[in-house]
């Protein structure tokens, strides 16, 4: 199967659909990092949101307040979740021990 070419007004929408994505992303980190929304507040706006859902969970545990790359490879080990996992790819008890660890 070969890639379609896609327009100049295909391309320019592809653009602006992956920036506005990313500015949604980093804006949900933003809100865990300054305390207006907790993590248990995040995993279920990403829930609900198929953006929001792409959010990397080590990024996500990172952005809280006190929480660095090693506490956060500890937390995620300790709950059995991949280093590369999604907000979308969390199970229920993942999600729960997520929540119980940082409530």
């Amino acid at each position: 199967m070969t890639i379609p070419q896609l327009t100049t007004e295909q391309l320019e929408a592809a653009r602006a659909a992956a920036t506005e994505a990313r500015r949604r992303r980093a804006d949900l980190k933003s809100k865990v990092r300054s305390g207006e929304l907790s993590l248990a507040g995040a995993l279920e706006t990403a829930g609900d949101d198929d953006v929001l859902a792409h959010v990397k969970v080590v990024d996500l545990l990172k952005a809280l307040p006190r929480v660095g790359e090693k506490r956060a490879g500890l937390v995620m080990e300790r709950l059995e979740i991949a280093a590369n996992r999604r907000i979308r790819g969390l199970g229920r008890h993942q999600i729960a021990g997520l929540k119980a660890e940082f409530q």
